[in-house]
């Protein structure tokens, strides 16, 4: 196997062993866990809070502030906002490498890949701004 495949290869293992194996030892932990309820209902026992706290579904979504927004338009607003963000910044990305590589030639070809690929952001961004315009309540 040559270097040329083996990158790739290691960036997808890298990913999926950051994704799949905290995902097993949490599961893992669970069915121990269950086990443990599992023998002490069997022998008639209190299950303790504690055991029945940790239950309790938790993740990392659970874990971040809720904050409610009350009208979709300003939900509509932010993602917008985020989108147009991340467009802006591939445009900027893209003129830095323009400038960059001016000198040595290539400059355009790179300017022009990096303003394709963040029109579909900024698009997105355009969307979202739209609806969240037209999903205003008007003052009556």
């Amino acid at each position: 196997m040559d270097g040329g495949i083996l990158v790739p290869i290691a960036f997808f293992a890298m990913i999926t062993a950051i994704v799949v194996v905290p995902k097993y030892l949490r599961s893992r932990d669970r069915d121990r866990l269950h086990e443990t309820l599992r023998m002490a209902y069997e022998k008639g026992q209190p299950v303790p809070p504690e055991l029945m706290e940790a239950l309790q579904p938790t993740g990392e979504v659970e874990a971040v502030p809720y904050v409610p927004i009350r009208d979709r338009s300003d939900r509509d607003l932010r993602s917008g906002v985020v989108w147009l963000a991340v467009g802006v910044g591939l445009l900027l990305v893209g003129a830095a490498f323009y400038a960059m590589l001016y000198n040595v030639g290539g400059a355009v070809e790179t300017g022009c890949s990096f303003a394709a690929l963040a029109a579909i952001p900024l698009c997105i961004g355009l969307a979202f701004l739209l609806l969240s315009a037209l999903g205003r309540k008007r003052p009556s």
